[in-house]
């Protein structure tokens, strides 16, 4: 309710859900995006392996990537609720993962976002595999054709700026194109501490522990159009494109009766 009432105090029209690995919020996103007149996005950040979910290998040898995928309607919405049972009953390993098989056979009605710096693409160019990049770029394009975006964030991390150099740069070359997103952790940037002291929580440390999980930027809150115009003021294209992206999603749910 927070989360979409400041949305709505922000004047935005739409909202996207993309949680890691479940869809569990969606429901309730759903509805409280309604009561408040927000168009609702529901997606998942999937864990994806460049492999098959049939081999249980490493995290080295065989890494976990992310990827974003949103419902353009019930179909979407539908193929998005049957990988997302896929990564848990066939794909558990570390993480409940899918692959490009799944990924091919059930893409109708679902828009990919390359994802954040935990991507297969962003890896690669945050490790100088430019051609391993584009490899996989175009692979996600050859399953989801228009319907795939490269995704550029900004939230304050030499990482990011480092991939999104490379990440525009592949945009041109391929035409794929570029999306501008932000990471919501939490509502508003003061709310960053709260969320560092759950993770503390969550992975048995204290606050001063020097060697924990730490996001180490305040920058994943709920932006206004204004804060995000400033960030990308040089790909206003990436920006644009968040709307071309919200207008496909059109998905209607039904409630109250039995399916």
């Amino acid at each position: 309710e927070e989360l979409v009432s400041q949305a709505a105090n922000l004047g935005m029209t739409s909202l996207a859900l993309t949680d890691h690995g479940v869809m569990y919020g969606a429901i309730a996103f759903y509805k409280a995006c309604k009561q408040r007149g927000i168009k609702p996005i529901i997606g998942c950040e999937v864990y994806f392996t460049a492999g098959s979910i049939r081999d249980k290998g490493t995290r080295q040898e065989q890494p976990i990537y992310h990827l974003i995928l949103l419902a353009k309607n019930y179909q979407g919405y539908q193929n998005l609720m049957k990988l997302t049972s896929i990564a848990h009953l066939q794909g558990f390993h570390y993480k409940p993962r899918i692959d490009l098989e799944h990924l091919a056979q059930y893409s109708e009605g679902l828009i990919c976002l390359s994802s954040c710096l935990g991507s297969e693409v962003s890896q690669h160019l945050l490790h100088n595999r430019y051609d391993e990049a584009r490899q996989a770029a175009e692979r996600y394009r050859d399953i989801f054709g228009d319907d795939f975006f490269l995704e550029i964030q900004d939230h304050g991390m030499i990482e990011q700026k480092k991939v999104m150099v490379s990440m525009i740069e592949l945009s041109k070359e391929t035409g794929i194109p570029l999306i501008a997103t932000n990471d919501v952790h939490y509502v508003t940037e003061p709310d960053h501490v709260m969320q560092d002291i759950l993770i503390c929580i969550g992975t048995g440390k204290t606050v001063e522990d020097t060697d924990r999980l730490k996001m180490g930027t305040s920058q994943m809150f709920l932006k206004s159009e204004e804060e995000m115009r400033r960030l990308f003021v040089h790909v206003p294209e990436a920006l644009a494109n968040t709307a071309v992206v919200a207008a496909r999603c059109e998905l209607e749910l039904t409630f109250g009766k039995s399916i």
